[in-house]
């Protein structure tokens, strides 16, 4: 399967949601999954990859991270998928586990006569402005002062955001009332919150769908979306304003410090993170697993293509503009599914 996500959002348009299947028809060993659109391109090509070397499928239904902690939660999947880590507190009561597969940013798009790729300069709280409606023309002189030498139309901004629940969202919104102190009190941070404007598409590739067909359109995505479909992104201040490029060093920035195994199931957000270089919205994407599964040779067959993934898709993250974990989190990952039992045994002990 070749990875053609112009296709695929022309598709989603017609389709309320996507799902990756590998081979079309679905065998007794392939492994089911839902959840965060984010990292849906990465695990298409993982997936392929792994088809092609083991005769394995996955389907994958992109639906949100909302909806990928939902049916996990059910147990209608194997492994469900979300942006947005879940607490320590709800991975006890669901009984799951939670691990980290691959970083990367979400980054503001826009659709503008005239304007390239990282022609214009965002800061946070002018961004939170814009999601609030605040600031309605893109000529406002709140968006001029940081680009003195763009010519912005007087047109109206037109936001696009999420309908779905989202991980995507949740890293956004996190941002967002890190920036505003008005955004933190009147919308705040979560996987769904009641937008203030603009129009609601499902999807990072419902998103990408509709700011490409909008003049004057403003949404955000993960930066594989913006990258593979040549979207006009924005460039943001950072912490030490600096204004910075999304790039995989700039995530990579971003994550360099990060302390993970101060949390349990990984749950760190990298969002607005110290560092010249680093991307102020980057994010990792986690897995979510039953630890005590009612069908342990699923979850052994999902652990194993997490971990072909680990030894074998770097390359294929690093394409894509995704970050790959570092090695000493990926040990840690795998140490960690020790505690995905049956009969008082790990269900998965390593290729």
């Amino acid at each position: 399967m070749k990875l053609d996500l112009t296709r695929f959002i022309a598709a989603a348009a017609l389709f309320s949601s996507a799902a990756l299947a590998i081979p079309a028809v679905a065998t007794a060993a392939d492994i089911s999954g839902a959840g965060a659109t984010f990292p849906y391109p990465i695990y298409a090509k993982w997936a392929d990859a792994y088809h092609k070397e083991t005769g394995v499928g996955l389907n994958y239904q992109s639906i949100g991270s909302g909806g990928g902690i939902k049916q996990i939660k059910a147990d209608t999947v194997t492994f469900g998928a979300s942006d947005a880590p879940l607490k320590p507190a709800d991975l006890d009561a669901a009984g799951l586990a939670q691990f980290p597969t691959v970083m990367g940013g979400v980054v503001p798009v826009v659709n503008l006569e005239g304007v390239k790729p990282g022609d214009i300069v965002l800061d946070g709280k002018t961004l939170a402005d814009i999601f609030q409606g605040k600031i309605a023309k893109w000529n406002d002189p709140a968006i001029q002062s940081h680009n003195p030498s763009v010519k912005l139309p007087d047109q109206a901004i037109v936001v696009v955001h999420r309908s779905d629940g989202s991980g995507t969202s949740f890293i956004f919104t996190t941002y967002l009332s890190q920036m505003s102190d008005d955004w933190k009190s009147k919308v705040g941070a979560a996987t769904a919150v009641e937008w203030p404007v603009g129009i609601g598409a499902k999807g990072n590739e419902g998103v990408a769908g509709n700011v490409t067909q909008t003049s004057g359109g403003i949404g955000y995505v993960e930066y594989a979306y913006a990258k593979q479909n040549n979207m006009t992104f924005t460039k943001l201040v950072n912490k030490e304003n600096k204004a910075v490029s999304p790039t995989a060093e700039a995530f990579q920035a971003a994550a360099k410090n990060a302390d993970w195994s101060s949390v349990p199931g990984f749950g760190l957000m990298l969002t607005n993170e110290p560092g010249a270089e680093s991307w102020p919205i980057s994010g990792a994407t986690f897995i979510l697993i039953h630890k005590q599964p009612k069908d342990p040779a699923a979850v052994a067959e999902a652990l194993k293509f997490f971990d072909w993934a680990y030894k074998n898709g770097d390359d294929m993250a690093n394409e894509l503009a995704y970050v790959p974990l570092p090695d000493d989190l990926v040990t840690l990952v795998k140490k960690s599914w020790a505690e995905i039992t049956a009969d008082g045994k790990p269900v998965y002990a390593g290729m």
